[in-house]
């Protein structure tokens, strides 16, 4: 018995692949992950459709099939952080602590901005009195840089968590990533994308379609900078920028793309939002082959690497902690 993808946070949706699933019965066979019941939706007699229960404790945890032999194995998120605000991936530093956000409503001045989560889960207020912090970068002077959708300013946070202006004036201030002559770089969610010059004045570096919604950016490997800004259409682009202004389509396979990151295998990783197929996909550049789902969750939003090792993926109120994304079968 398997199941795809392998992994999985609260809500996220599981194909189990076995034989003879019973299904003869008045009611679905009984499906449990940990002992928890997960409720099973569309069936066959090889194939089951299963929804990921709220609550499990995270890590690798057996699913079993009432009637079914063996179990299949799933790589199981666990809450690292609750109560949140998230409207992009969170962001991990050098030592692997992870920042997340409240972000709060238009305007809205809320007790805490930005909280720090130590590697021992231990979780304390970073920053406060910033209004609608957004997206989140660490620079190459290992800062955390923050924006500000609300004001238009991206700031520039130190480890006691004070903070200055980096820029101003960069409309709805949105996704950041850095180039790799590390120059900030901004998304504002009308399109623009801002590169932050010496002299700490923003230039225009390209343009893609408005955004209903946040703008994220991550900077790649092979030197282009990736964005997804989600739009009201029925399927959205995954753009490559050059840092000289060219833009084309990446993918175009998604319905909601929203934060990205690049993992340590070089591949990009896109949250999709798209109900009934909510996710992490994983790409590979340069490859013709279609996103692949490496985990399911319902309304995630972002997804940051670890880079001492693992990873987190984001609703807008919750985080959840993966120590990888596959599931050893042997």
């Amino acid at each position: 018995m398997g199941v795809t993808p392998t992994a999985a946070t609260d809500g996220g949706q599981l194909t189990v692949i076995g034989e003879g699933f019973d299904l003869a019965g008045p009611t679905l066979p009984d499906v449990r992950i940990a002992g928890a019941p997960a409720r099973a939706g569309a069936a066959r007699a090889t194939r089951l459709s299963v929804t990921v229960p709220p609550g499990l404790p995270g890590g690798v945890l057996p699913l079993t099939v009432a009637g079914a032999d063996g179990h299949a194995l799933l790589q199981a998120g666990r809450v690292v952080a609750e109560g949140l605000h998230q409207v992009d991936s969170p962001v991990f530093d050098q030592h692997g602590r992870l920042y997340v956000t409240y972000s709060g409503g238009r305007g809205q001045q809320v007790p805490v901005s930005v909280f720090r989560i130590a590697r021992d889960g231990a979780r304390e207020s970073l920053v406060t009195g910033l209004v609608n912090a957004t997206a989140m970068a660490l620079g190459p002077d290992g800062r955390l840089y923050v924006s500000s959708r609300f004001e238009g300013v991206v700031y520039r946070v130190d480890d006691s968590g004070h903070y200055e202006t980096a820029v101003s004036d960069v409309g709805v201030a949105c996704g950041l990533a850095f180039s790799p002559e590390g120059a900030l770089l901004v998304g504002d969610r009308s399109g623009t994308i801002f590169r932050v010059l010496p002299n700490g004045h923003a230039a225009m570096v390209a343009s893609v379609p408005a955004s209903v919604a946040a703008f994220h950016l991550a900077m790649g490997p092979d030197g282009w900078l990736y964005v997804t800004a989600p739009t009201l259409t029925t399927r959205d682009h995954v753009y490559r920028v050059s840092l000289d202004g060219k833009v084309e389509i990446a993918w175009s396979d998604f319905g909601r793309p929203q934060g990205l990151a690049f993992g340590p295998d070089g591949a990009l990783y896109i949250v999709e939002a798209l109900s009934g197929a909510s996710g992490l996909y994983r790409v590979e550049l340069g490859s013709t082959a279609p996103p692949e789902l490496v985990l399911s969750g319902a309304g995630l939003v972002g997804v940051a690497f670890d880079p001492l090792g693992g990873l987190v993926v984001a609703s807008n109120d919750t985080a959840w902690r993966l120590e990888s994304l596959t599931v050893a079968t042997s």
